[in-house]
């Protein structure tokens, strides 16, 4: 069946707004209709009052109308289309906005499994399916099986007989048409899932160009690509074999629509029961209902395609989080304790076997003290970072902020307080200062230059074109690494939380760059919580405690200068034979 349920049910909170829009519309629509339908009766009209001899007076006065109405009729159609796309794109735009907000708020387990290019194709080319369907509905659809229950009653005035006859044409079409849409649904929701797969592994790749082409897997490549387009094509060709169903019925029916006309026309006007008036009239109801029918029959594939659409989407808004955002509390102003609580982790989707990352972690940090986190490639160490900053939930155990468990602080506080910076920057296509900003125009240039001269970036914002209204590019921004690195710097400047986290934040950075922001580092962390994440020695000088991680557990744990002072501790092992033996 048409799946009109579903998508009335995820459009009608969209249509709400438009609602002056829809009822013109639907005047338009209606109006269009009754001009259709009374054209024929004109015809009628002047064909009987010809052949009886009327005044040329009246056969004008029907002519003048007749030209009128089929102008008018135009007009209306016209009008009414450029409404329904209006309404169609408004509608599904705001769909669009809703479902990316969604999709934002879904824990990292959901998005591990999704990629950029798969979730861009759902929210951008699933929906436009349901915006083609919505305007081609509500015109050729709606419109036309209104035009289509007229007629056949008007039918049904001029002879029983002829009723029947048109009446069965009708419900023959209209179950052949509906029968073969159900079974090309599946099909087309097959295609679209593949053209999610293929946008996905597409945007992989781009962004992988340089690692693929520096390590030769360009072949590799090459060959998945082919995979799924090999798969691709069936599914695109099935999904094409419905429409050439509905189109090749559409012509049977057709013809046998007429062959009933002419025979039943032939026998009632012989019989004396109808004129050639009314012979002509049934004939152009008949060409009037085919060309609803073949309007519908040519908007079935977007009603296909719409099916699938319809299922994909309404999946996406299923989706749940299983971080609720539940919390009310607001962190206090100042420094802010971190205190891990017996904590447990271990990474629960697809792209994980479920062993666990941390074990019974227990770390009290006090206010205003940083810490350096150590440990080898995957001991854990941006794992805690994430839960810190409740991209994840621990498994086991309370992660405590401030004194306050991290599930229940408000979430603009807990990411206003709670700062992160990654080695790896996303820079929008957008100016300086809205990507140092995140767009928030409350943030004034004077605070935002007073950063930056900090940072030691003036000269270089200085030297732009048009300084903090320099459009930078998505990505790397057209930015060195050392550049894009300091810009996420001066973001978390402008944020002043209570807690910063620097995940191995200078690891992309050459050591003249590295100097330039030791100074603006001691400043970030200067009366503020940190940890930091670290690969090189100098990295952690700052820090008054360091954290050694081993298999997801802490094997050291204790003030800076009294590890390193101690011989036996590891921390002052790896003093003496350098970082890379303990990430070895």
């Amino acid at each position: 069946m048409i799946p009109v349920r579903a998508y009335w049910r995820l459009l009608r909170k969209y249509l709400r707004p438009l609602r002056a829009r829809v009822v013109l519309l639907a005047v338009l629509l209606f109006t269009g209709i009754a001009f259709q339908v009374v054209n024929p009766q004109l015809i009628r009209a002047f064909i009987d009052g010809a052949q009886e001899g009327a005044d040329m007076s009246t056969l004008l006065s029907y002519a003048a109308v007749f030209v009128l109405l089929a102008v008018g009729h135009q007009a209306l159609s016209v009008t009414s289309t450029y409404f329904a796309e209006q309404v169609g794109w408004t509608a599904t735009n705001e769909m669009r906005a809703a479902l990316a907000e969604h999709l934002l708020d879904l824990d990292m387990s959901f998005h591990k499994t999704k990629t950029p290019g798969e979730l861009i194709e759902r929210i951008d080319g699933d929906v436009t399916t349901l915006s083609n369907f919505f305007s081609a509905f509500v015109i050729h659809v709606v419109g036309n099986s209104v035009l289509l229950a007229s007629v056949i009653f008007l039918m049904w005035r001029e002879h029983p007989l002829i009723g029947i006859g048109m009446t069965a044409f009708a419900l023959v079409a209209g179950l052949l048409m509906i029968g073969l849409q159900a079974v090309a649904i599946p099909w087309w929701r097959a295609v679209r899932g593949k053209r999610a797969e293929f946008f996905g592994f597409l945007g992989e790749q781009l962004g992988g160009t340089e690692d693929i082409r520096a390590n030769g897997a360009v072949p590799y490549m090459m060959h998945r690509f082919t995979l799924i387009h090999r798969e691709w094509l069936p599914m695109e060709v099935r999904g094409r074999w419905g429409f050439s169903m509905l189109w090749a019925t559409s012509i049977a029916v057709y013809v046998f629509g007429l062959a009933l006309v002419f025979g039943l026309g032939s026998r009632l006007l012989t019989a004396g029961t109808i004129t050639i008036g009314s012979v002509y009239l049934v004939f152009h109801y008949t060409e009037l209902i085919r060309h609803p029918i073949d309007q519908i029959r040519t908007q079935m594939e977007d009603l296909q395609k719409a099916g699938a659409g319809i299922a994909r989407v309404e999946e996406l808004f299923a989706a749940r989080t299983s971080l609720p955002e539940m919390g009310t509390r607001h962190l206090p102003d100042g420094p802010l304790a971190i205190e891990f609580d017996g904590v447990s982790f271990a990474y629960r989707d697809e792209a994980s076997d479920g062993e666990s990352v941390l074990e019974d972690v227990e770390l009290d940090l006090a206010p205003g003290r940083v810490l350096g986190l150590l440990g080898r490639t995957g001991s854990g160490k941006s794992t805690m970072a994430r839960l810190i900053t409740r991209l994840y939930d621990p498994s086991d155990g309370v992660i405590r902020i401030g004194g306050i468990d991290l599930r229940d602080v408000e979430r603009a506080d807990r990411r206003a307080r709670i700062g992160m910076v990654t080695q790896e920057v996303q820079l929008f296509r957008a100016t300086v200062r809205e990507n140092l900003t995140f767009f928030d125009e409350r943030v004034d240039d004077e605070r935002i230059w007073q950063v930056l001269l900090d940072l030691g970036l003036g000269d270089w914002v200085f030297g732009l074109s048009e300084g903090l209204d320099t459009m930078l590019e998505s990505g790397s921004g057209g930015l060195s690494a050392g550049q894009a690195q300091l810009l996420a710097f001066a973001r978390i400047f402008l944020r002043d939380p209570g807690v910063v986290i620097l995940d191995e934040a200078s690891s992309r950075l050459d050591p003249a760059t590295e100097v330039l922001i030791e100074r603006a580092v001691d400043r970030l962390l200067e009366n503020r919580t940190g940890i930091v994440i670290a690969h090189r020695l100098a990295t952690v000088d700052r820090a008054d405690d360091i954290l050694i991680l081993e298999r997801g557990r802490i094997v050291e744990l204790g003030p800076r200068r009294e590890l390193a002072a101690d011989p036996e501790t590891r921390f002052a092992t790896l003093l003496r034979t350098g970082m890379e033996e303990l990430l070895a």
